[in-house]
């Protein structure tokens, strides 16, 4: 088909409404409204994507949400494939040029978890008992996942407070590990963080905690399954240095991005 060809039908087929990226390329934001059946869309598609090429567009991003998940055939027929996806919608790219690789940025390659070492007045560590998962039976600190959007300081402080009751503020970042092929095929990073805790009266949760206490540092640092894994054991030797003000973490100091002017945290050594 040549460029005329493409232009006649341009002219006479309805196309996606579009918004330019920064990289020469469209997104298309499917509206869970939208009525439109396998054909109609896949007919769309293919006016869309002709007269993407007469303007010299690259890349193609449509976000498809669940309630049109019936139109993922229709778009895999016309080359999409997926990019990612997430509870709500699935996100499907095309490449238009057939002369040079996609450059598409790969996807979200890293899950980020915490784990919240909190001390009291005693200088004793804050410790669950998890129902499920691999370290049943051993006391640890609480641990949990980062949300979408939300700081890692303040992820620490919410899973405290979810699993233990315990009202916290962060002091510090202490450490972190990387780790792949964790989670799906997915890398891990885990920041351990120093939190301070603002109550001492535990109020555990049910679901997930099957105890939670107080212990002594040297109890914590003693169990046998803390002292079968290395990492267990260097993280729980730096719990021991920083109880005994032997070692300097992060802060957390709020600045603003160059780009955005958002807000956001940077973790370093007070200056």
């Amino acid at each position: 088909m040549d460029s005329f060809e493409e232009a006649s039908i341009d002219m006479k087929m309805e196309i996606f409404e579009a918004i330019e990226d920064n990289y020469g390329g469209v997104i298309v934001n499917m509206k869970k409204e939208e009525s439109m059946d396998f054909l109609k869309f896949h007919t769309m598609l293919k006016a869309s994507i002709s007269h993407w090429r007469i303007k010299g567009k690259k890349g193609v991003w449509i976000k498809l949400p669940i309630e049109l998940a019936h139109l993922v055939d229709a778009a895999v027929k016309e080359g999409f494939w997926y990019h990612h996806a997430e509870a709500t919608y699935l996100m499907l790219v095309y490449w238009i040029p057939r002369e040079i690789p996609h450059t598409f940025p790969a996807n979200a390659s890293h899950r980020i978890g915490i784990g919240a070492f909190v001390l009291d007045q005693d200088g004793q560590v804050l410790v669950v008992k998890e129902k499920s998962g691999n370290m049943t039976g051993t006391w640890k600190l609480p641990t949990g996942v980062v949300d979408e959007g939300e700081d890692l300081c303040m992820a620490a402080v919410r899973e405290v407070k979810e699993e233990t009751g315990i009202e916290t503020e962060f002091v510090e970042l202490l450490a972190f590990r990387q780790s792949h092929k964790s989670f799906f095929g997915k890398s891990d990073l885990f920041f351990i963080c120093m939190l301070k805790p603002l109550n001492f009266t535990i109020n555990k949760q049910d679901a997930e905690i099957e105890e939670a206490k107080w212990m002594s540092m040297e109890e914590y640092a003693s169990q046998s399954k803390v002292n079968q894994s290395e990492l267990s054991k260097m993280i729980a030797n730096i719990c021991i240095a920083k109880k005994e003000e032997q070692y300097t973490g992060f802060s957390a100091l709020i600045t603003t991005s160059g780009h955005s002017a958002k807000k956001c945290y940077l973790y370093s050594n007070n200056i």
